[in-house]
């Protein structure tokens, strides 16, 4: 037995030593090294080498509830108003990458923002960014008008050796609401644009920027009386855009007086960028900027369609394109004297048929003619860059200008509240408003009604022309403050509340809440048989409440 485990345990033995000889004889399979995430400290906190490459990146964002609340005045049927309260849903996502070279430092920059909202526009949803395409619209019945998809890229930039290049926010903004919820007082504030810039770096925190960019934001429409507006069709579930926006002018005469019209397509063209250019100090006890644009108003050709009227035609010039233009200037100071993180913004805008760079219709809203953001408002403002003069078919530019103020101030590292306001006008000339009327009187009396609507100025001379709303100088202010408490770092829990005023520079118009069918009797208004209710402004508050994570 002894002999026979001895046997056993030698043959084992010789087994495992020839098993061990073959096994030396393979080659040996390496194990891939693992490549950590590198800490890349050369741009601050939070990036980090990209594996393989000599590339940072930052992945950061946001979350971000808001509810508001703002008085309705108007239930009546057929305006779909009443609504007082909107709630918002928001995210951002933003990637930082950033590489050096040897020209300095070449950095990508991409920011998506969406979020869903509901509530009327001005405390929910919001039609200034429905009409340039970054947010779509609900078509249910409780739907409409008060519910929206919310999808933009906000920005999508290259920097290097001084040049910007992609979408990014507008060279020409200075305080672009740093320090408000509801971003509700006037000024300049495009913070998507396309556009091409150079920024020469002169020394001591001076620097000077030429930027190339995209006009679509910065148009406000030239005014027509027809105003022919967007529509959705809910039937075949469509959006319906605007091809053409018939503006009348002059083309025939009877003894020198006009008797024929005819219409300008004044949508305007694509042809020629905004040229804005910026002088920037940046020093350790703030910033100063001094800003300045050109912006061109383009339109289309006189219709080809038959004449209205009679009379011999006498078809006006071709309507030249002009430049509009606006200036800008604005002051941050650092106040770290009343507390860490205190700083006080001082801005001021002017322009000429320019009203975007003077930002007049932030809180009111964009890109359209006019509008009303309070439900139920007495009158509705107009914003329109030009009028077109019926008798010559030229270009005739508005004037605007804005003045804003915005301090923030610490209480504690954890609250802290901002008080701001603002002020501004527009206007448009008394010629102006006065061939407008003159238009009115032809159409509208070959029409044997008004062909207008509310953008009919009226006859001049009339006790209608005297109360219309189309074309009258406004003047508007906003006053505010808000109370936030960051309990921890990246969490803001705020609330804002302001008030705002929309005023008539001069004289009273037609209160539509009030009087609703006013502009389907203008002849008893002016015969003194339709009693019409006035104003002469118009007034609203709303609160804001949000909670935000920064990450």
């Amino acid at each position: 037995m002894t002999l026979l485990k001895s046997s056993l345990l030698g043959s084992a033995a010789a087994f495992a030593a020839v098993g061990a000889a073959h096994a030396a004889d393979l080659p040996v399979k390496k194990a891939v090294p693992i490549e950590y995430v590198r800490v890349c400290t050369a741009y601050g906190a939070g990036f980090f080498y990209i594996p393989g490459t000599d590339t940072c990146l930052r992945i950061s964002g946001r979350a971000r509830f808001e509810g508001g609340y703002q008085t309705s005045y108007s239930r009546q049927s057929g305006t779909n108003g009443g609504d007082t309260s909107g709630y918002q849903g928001r995210m951002r996502i933003n990637l930082d990458a950033r590489t050096q070279t040897a020209y300095g430092t070449l950095r990508a920059f991409v920011r998506l923002d969406a979020g869903a909202r509901t509530g009327y526009s001005g405390v929910g949803t919001s039609g200034t960014q429905q009409r340039i395409g970054q947010a779509f619209p609900g078509i249910g019945t409780d739907q409409f008008g008060r519910d929206q998809q919310f999808v933009n890229v906000d920005k999508a930039f290259i920097q290097f050796a001084g040049l910007t290049a992609g979408r990014a926010s507008s060279f020409f903004d200075f305080y672009a609401h740093d320090f408000e919820i509801a971003a509700a007082t006037l000024g300049s504030d495009v913070f998507s644009t396309n556009l091409l810039a150079y920024t020469a770096t002169i020394g001591n925190g001076l620097s000077a920027t030429i930027s190339i960019e995209d006009p679509v934001f910065r148009r406000t429409p030239i005014f027509s009386p027809q105003n022919v507006s967007a529509t959705l069709n809910t039937g075949s579930v469509q959006n319906f855009g605007v091809t053409t926006q018939p503006t009348q002018v002059f083309v025939g005469y009877t003894g020198g007086v006009p008797t024929r019209f005819s219409a300008i397509d004044t949508i305007e063209r694509e042809r020629m960028p905004d040229f804005v250019g910026v002088a920037r100090l940046d020093q350790a006890w703030g910033s100063a900027q001094l800003s300045a644009a050109a912006h061109e108003l383009n339109v289309g050709n006189i219709s080809t369609a038959a004449t209205t009227g009679t009379g011999s035609i006498v078809a006006p010039a071709h309507t030249n394109s002009v430049f509009g233009w606006a200036v800008q200037g604005g002051l941050k100071i650092n106040t770290p004297f009343i507390a860490p993180g205190d700083a006080l913004y001082l801005q001021g805008a002017y322009g000429d048929g320019a009203q975007m760079y003077t930002g007049y219709c932030a809180y009111t809203g964009c890109y359209t003619q006019s509008t009303t953001t309070i439900q139920g408002q007495k009158f509705a403002q107009y914003f329109s860059d030009a009028t077109v003069n019926p008798y010559t078919g030229q270009l005739q530019t508005s004037q605007s200008f804005t003045v804003t103020a915005s301090y923030l101030h610490y209480w504690t590292p954890e609250w802290r509240s901002a008080f701001f306001g603002s002020y501004g006008e527009q206007d448009f000339s008394a010629a102006a408003r006065y061939q407008q009327g003159q238009l009115y009187g032809l159409v509208s009396g070959l029409a044997g009604s008004n062909p207008f609507g509310s953008n009919a100025v009226g006859t001049p001379g009339t006790r209608f022309f005297q109360l219309s709303q189309a074309l009258r100088d406004t003047y508007q202010f906003v006053a505010g403050g808000s109370v936030i408490w960051s309990p921890v770092k990246d969490l803001d829990i705020g609330v804002e509340a302001f008030y705002t005023q929309i005023g008539l520079k001069s004289g009273r118009a037609i209160d539509l809440d009030k009087s609703p069918t006013a502009y389907s009797n203008i002849a008893a208004i002016n015969a003194g048989t339709f009693a019409v209710a006035t104003a002469s402004k118009d007034s609203v508050s709303q609160v804001r409440f949000r909670v935000q994570r920064d990450f």
